[in-house]
């Protein structure tokens, strides 16, 4: 009976949680970090403002869960491609199907990555910027990989290479949140994925005399 007392208390904790967390996207999406209020985020989740605080202690503290939401699942995956039997065009496909995949799923988190994070140095502190970092010299390695082997012309640099890949998706999603435009079903992602392949192989393509 007790066993079962703990799961129903967990499972509401883990429900008010994702109430919270998910008003918090929509409100910051539409109010921007700085104006947006914990007693907004409360009144938008539909529970007291007292029980905000009960789960987060503050609004950076709730800010901060919500980018770990998206870094993690990056930070985990990244760090499997580095090492994983695939090929270049395989390691770059996964994390574009990444970015399109969290954007399917939760558009208003991926909106506050980029316009709170990827295009706002105001809220890049030592951690998160460090989170970036992580990103692209994982990135960087993945092309270093391919040039040694062949795979990608060689005659410009790995992190130039990283710059352009991560920057269409980036250029991609950005016009997809600031117009409101879904992702229609997978294949649609999928459509959107191999077009950012696409441009960018055939422009990094090993280039013979």
């Amino acid at each position: 009976m007790t066993e079962e007392r703990n799961n129903l208390k967990n499972d509401n904790k883990k429900e008010k949680e994702t109430a919270i967390f998910d008003a918090a996207c929509r409100v910051i999406r539409q109010k921007g970090f700085h104006q947006a209020r914990m007693a907004d985020i409360a009144a938008e989740a539909g529970i007291s403002y007292g029980l905000v605080y009960h789960y987060f202690d503050s609004k950076a503290g709730l800010f901060d869960t919500l980018i770990e939401e998206w870094w993690t699942g990056l930070d985990n995956m990244t760090l499997e491609l580095l090492d994983a039997p695939l090929t270049v065009e395989e390691k770059l496909a996964a994390i574009a199907d990444y970015y399109l995949d969290q954007y399917e799923k939760r558009p208003n988190l991926v909106h506050i990555f980029i316009t709170e994070l990827s295009r706002s140095t105001a809220n890049l502190t030592p951690d998160r910027l460090d989170r970036f970092k992580r990103l692209m010299s994982r990135t960087e390695a993945i092309m270093a990989q391919a040039q040694e082997k062949g795979d990608i012309r060689d005659d410009v640099r790995p992190h130039l290479l990283t710059y352009i890949f991560l920057g269409a998706i980036e250029a991609l999603l950005s016009t997809m949140v600031l117009e409101d435009q879904p992702i229609k079903g997978q294949k649609h992602r999928e459509r959107l994925a191999q077009g950012i392949l696409t441009v960018f192989f055939d422009g990094a393509k090993p280039r013979h005399p």
